[in-house]
C-alpha cells in the first residue's frame, strides 16, 4: 500500500468526508474545515500511522500533501 492510499483514510476521518482522497497537489485551501485544530489532529494522526515525529520547521515548509509525502518517505527511508 503506498503513502497515499494510506493517508486517505486518516485525511477522510479527520474532516469526515468519505469523498477526500489524499492527492499530491491538495492543500489546507482545498478542504472545508481545515483549520489549525484538524491540521494538529492531522499530524497527529499521520505521526501515529508512520511511526514518526515532525519538527515544528518541517510542518512549515509543508505547501501541500504531495510535500508531506515526500517528508514521509525521507524519515521512513
Amino acid at each position: 500500500m503506498n503513502i497515499y492510499e494510506r493517508l486517505t483514510p486518516i485525511f477522510q476521518d479527520v474532516f469526515d468526508s468519505d469523498d477526500l482522497v489524499a492527492a499530491p497537489e491538495l492543500t489546507a485551501k482545498d478542504v472545508e474545515g481545515w483549520d489549525s485544530l484538524s491540521h494538529i489532529r492531522l499530524i497527529v494522526a499521520v505521526e501515529a500511522e508512520f511511526g514518526i515525529k515532525f519538527s515544528i520547521s518541517e510542518l512549515s515548509g509543508l505547501k501541500n500533501v504531495g510535500a508531506m509525502v515526500a517528508l514521509i518517505e525521507a524519515k521512513t527511508s
